[in-house]
């Protein structure tokens, strides 16, 4: 993969693997630039721009808050403005259910990984039970990718964790509690708290979760 335009084909092929209705992963630079792939209709993005939907839309409101992915009945759509929102957003082929994972990357970049499908919310459940990480990984994959294929100044230097604060990262990542981590370590919960903090502290996360998100935002851990 070479070009922006070859994450596009990554998008549709992701979808149709999954068997959902639309993949969608949408870049904002730190200076507003953006960059966007995936199955949405030309018209509904058409229409989403020129309603001005960005402000009022709460996948991208709630996520900008959230760390951590996000199915969309956990956000708040009660406003009149958000409902409307759906209510369109739903007759330009757009499913009931989504799942977002928001992204962190270097120098303030913003970006948004979401599946998106019509289906009652039990079969919804169980799909996201079955896919969660694998979604997850697929977010960070491309969004990795899109840096890298993205004209624009270098990012910023490499934060230099230590091989333990990595371990401690990498097995947050794959889902563990610090319990188990420190059981898989063979040290303390107290000592895994200690390389978590500075793990933390180095990559000027707010919590743990964002700690993660960072390290694997910035090529630091991989699953």
């Amino acid at each position: 993969m070479q070009r922006l335009e070859d994450l596009q084909d990554i998008t549709e092929q992701m979808r149709d693997c999954l068997r959902i209705d639309h993949l969608v992963y949408h870049w904002i630079g730190a200076q507003g630039a953006q960059y966007g792939c995936g199955t949405y209709t030309p018209d509904w993005l058409a229409r989403y721009v020129a309603q001005g939907y960005l402000r009022v839309d709460p996948v991208i409101q709630g996520c900008f808050q959230r760390f951590h992915p996000v199915d969309w009945k956990a956000l708040d759509w009660s406003s009149k403005a958000a409902r409307a929102f759906l209510k369109d957003a739903l007759r330009h082929g757009l499913g009931n259910q989504g799942f977002t994972v928001p992204i962190r990357g270097p120098n303030g970049q913003f970006a948004l990984f979401t599946v998106n499908h019509s289906c009652e919310d039990a079969l919804w459940s169980s799909f996201i039970a079955q896919w969660r990480a694998e979604l997850i990984l697929a977010a960070h994959g491309i969004n990795a990718k899109a840096l890298e294929l993205m004209p624009g100044p270098a990012t910023q230097a490499p934060v230099a964790l230590s091989p333990r604060e990595l371990d401690a990262m990498r097995l947050l990542a794959s889902g563990l509690s610090r319990a188990q981590v420190a059981a898989e370590l063979n040290i303390s919960e107290h000592t895994v708290r200690v390389y978590i903090e500075g793990a933390r502290f180095k990559l000027g996360a707010l919590n743990t979760t964002h700690a993660v998100a960072r390290a694997m935002s910035c090529g630091l851990i991989a699953l």
